[in-house]
């Protein structure tokens, strides 16, 4: 009895061990980050996911803090923000960073999409995480649509109003379904309820779990690389890729750590010096108070959206019985959709861009100056040349995509390594 009572009393690894008996920490620690191999030749490029999770932090953080003076009334709401950057200490600091936060998240995104296409990221065997990765993109721009209806201003006012109206162009259901989205005949006290509703908690939540499952299927088929080539397939006589390295310490202290410190020093000079950053990130309509009487000299929405926003716009003509509206709801959609068809709609036997053919080096540059110049022309407000320029780069955009089957099938391509370059 007394050699039982020693043994029990009797230290069994400490604090790790106690907390390990009960709960896998250690083993996840090392699939997810201290045993994951990963291969040894990321470039900068592959920084983008880890700054994306650390813009997901910023704000979750702030909108926290954001949420505990901000009333979700129509009534109020405007005076609210209002309040929190005049009156609350640290308010203007806590909603500048939110707001610079908004517009870093869709940058960083972009890019780590980006980096996706030019290194084929989304082929086999990792068309799941592209299609999970897409998920999050659309989840996150209705996140980014629920909480720029928030502060209540015109140009959240009136760019909500234009958006949720396109929904009316859908035949049969549309002005249901416009009423669904608003809650109202117009948008009103109900609709801002709605949309932080939205914005606070279920998308928040939902983009927590993508992200959550995005990374889990990545570590369970690998990370790709800048050759596309399998690390797996050459392993030493322990199992260990020859052509991989630990993440941990060798990129999340050598390599993302110095890219997330390098992000943060930027990331303050935007929020402290320019957080407004010319009206791009804080539009200057948007300090005035939303009134529904009064609509701004041109309507447009922050800049993350209006290269979809000018697709919508290059629709200018009816068909087949429907509106250009109906027309310009279905381009807009579609531009954001047909990328998640990827994985399916190339079909070059390579995955990098280091040895694609010619074809694709060049549609993929025409579809960057496009969206980027899409990007431009959603600002500015409507004329006959800007309309024109729309339909061509709106061309373009879709061309890429379109024509993909074709062109990475007949092109001539590289050949590529059986083990990683490290350039």
């Amino acid at each position: 009895m007394a050699r039982i009572e020693a043994e029990v009393g009797k230290p069994q690894g400490g604090l790790m061990k106690w907390i390990d008996d009960r709960f896998p920490l250690t083993k996840t620690m090392e699939h997810h980050v201290t045993k994951y191999y990963a291969s040894k030749n990321f470039n900068w490029w592959y920084v983008f996911g880890v700054l994306a999770f650390v813009v997901l932090a910023i704000q979750l953080l702030t909108g926290i803090f954001l949420t505990m003076n901000y009333k979700p009334a129509a009534a109020q709401a405007f005076a609210s923000v209002e309040y929190i950057m005049r009156d609350v200490e640290w308010g203007w600091l806590i909603r500048y960073m939110h707001s610079t936060g908004a517009s870093f998240f869709f940058i960083v995104v972009y890019l780590h999409m980006f980096r996706a296409m030019l290194y084929g990221s989304y082929k086999k065997p990792r068309e799941l995480i592209w299609l999970i990765g897409m998920l999050i993109f659309f989840v996150l721009m209705a996140e980014g649509f629920a909480g720029y209806l928030l502060p209540w201003g015109q140009m959240s006012y009136w760019g909500a109003q234009v958006i949720i109206s396109l929904f009316g162009a859908i035949p049969v259901v549309g002005d249901a379904l416009v009423e669904i989205i608003r809650g109202d005949y117009s948008i009103s006290d109900i609709t801002l309820n709605r949309f932080f509703a939205l914005h606070v908690i279920l998308l928040p939540l939902a983009l927590i779990g993508l992200v959550f499952v995005h990374i889990v299927a990545l570590h369970e088929v690998g990370s790709n690389n800048p050759d596309g080539v399998d690390v797996k397939k050459n392993k030493d006589e322990n199992g260990v890729p020859l052509d991989a390295i630990p993440f941990h310490p060798y990129y999340t202290i050598g390599h993302d750590l110095p890219a997330i410190v390098g992000f943060l020093i930027i990331f303050c000079a935007i929020v402290f010096f320019a957080p407004e950053m010319g009206g791009y990130f804080l539009e200057k309509p948007n300090f005035e108070q939303a009134n529904p009487l009064k609509t701004p000299e041109h309507i447009a929405p922050v800049w993350y959206y209006t290269p979809y926003y000018a697709m919508l716009r290059a629709a200018t003509f009816p068909l087949f019985g429907l509106t250009a509206k109906f027309w310009g709801l279905v381009v807009m959609a579609g531009a954001i959709v047909l990328p998640a068809a990827l994985p399916w709609l190339d079909r070059s036997p390579v995955k990098s861009i280091r040895y694609k053919g010619m074809a694709s080096k060049v549609m993929l540059a025409l579809f960057v100056v496009s969206f980027i110049i899409l990007g431009y022309l959603g600002l500015v407000p409507p004329s006959p040349v800007a309309t024109a320029a729309a339909q061509i780069f709106t061309v373009i955009y879709f061309a890429y995509f379109v024509l993909m089957p074709w062109y990475t099938r007949v092109e001539k391509t590289k050949p590529v390594p059986e083990r990683v370059t490290v350039q």
